[in-house]
C-alpha cells in the first residue's frame, strides 16, 4: 500500500494544514478498518499562539508529545471527548486538529462506534469515536504505522479560510484565519447551507 509521504508536515504548519485537506486517514484498530477523507483542519502554532496547548513552552504530562518531532499524532481529551492532532514540524510544538472527515471506509463499524446512524464524523470528538481512536491507547501513535495511516485522497476545489472554533478567551488568537475547510462539504463543523457539488471535491 502506498502510504502518503508525511514529509509536507516537517515545515510550515499552515501550508500543510491545507495539504491535509482531502487526504484519507486510515485507522486499524481491533481487526476493524475506518477511514475519511480530511474536510476541516486547525493550525495550531505553538509558542506564540495563545489558542495552543504549547503555548508559552511549558512541557506538561498532557501536552509532551507536542513537542517531539512531526510523524506522530497528539491526543487530547476535552469534555469527555477524545481530539487528535498531527504533530507537525521538528523543532517547534506546533499540530494540526482533524476537526472533520468524510466518512469512507468501514461506515456500519463507525456507526456501531457512534451509536447512531448520521452525524458520525463532523467534529474532532466525533471523528476519534468513529475511528476509534482514544488518548488512553493511541496517544503518540506513529503516523504511517500499524494503527492509523494516510493515503492519498480526493482534491478540494476550493478551500476555505476562517478562524478557529470554541477559543474565545483567547485573545488575538480567536481572530488568527487558522481553520482550513473544502468549501461546499457538509462533514464539517456545524455545516449550514447546500453542500456542493461532488461535496466540494474536484
Amino acid at each position: 500500500m502506498n502510504y502518503l509521504d508525511i514529509d509536507f508536515l516537517s515545515d510550515n504548519t499552515l501550508k500543510a494544514a491545507r495539504q491535509l485537506l482531502g487526504t484519507e486517514v486510515v485507522t486499524t484498530i481491533d481487526g476493524e478498518i475506518t477511514s475519511g477523507y480530511i474536510t476541516e483542519v486547525e493550525a495550531y502554532l505553538g509558542l506564540n499562539d495563545k489558542a495552543a496547548h504549547t503555548f508559552n513552552g511549558k512541557i506538561t504530562k498532557k501536552n509532551a508529545m507536542m513537542f517531539e518531532p512531526y510523524g506522530h499524532i497528539y491526543v487530547y481529551t476535552m469534555h469527555g471527548h477524545n481530539c487528535m492532532n498531527f504533530v507537525t514540524t521538528s523543532d517547534r510544538p506546533e499540530g494540526i486538529l482533524i476537526r472533520g472527515i468524510e466518512p469512507h471506509q468501514g461506515i456500519e463499524v463507525m456507526k456501531n462506534r457512534r451509536g447512531k446512524d448520521t452525524d458520525l464524523t463532523t467534529g474532532p470528538g466525533k471523528l476519534t469515536k468513529a475511528l476509534g481512536i482514544t488518548r488512553s491507547e493511541h496517544n503518540g501513535t506513529n503516523i504511517n504505522g500499524e494503527i492509523l495511516h494516510v493515503l492519498a485522497g480526493k482534491t478540494p476545489a476550493v478551500i476555505e479560510e476562517t478562524k478557529r472554533i470554541g477559543i474565545d478567551n483567547k485573545e488575538e488568537a480567536v481572530d488568527y484565519l487558522y481553520r482550513f475547510i473544502v468549501k461546499g462539504n457538509p462533514y464539517i463543523s456545524k455545516f449550514k447551507g447546500k453542500a456542493d457539488i461532488n461535496n466540494g471535491w474536484q
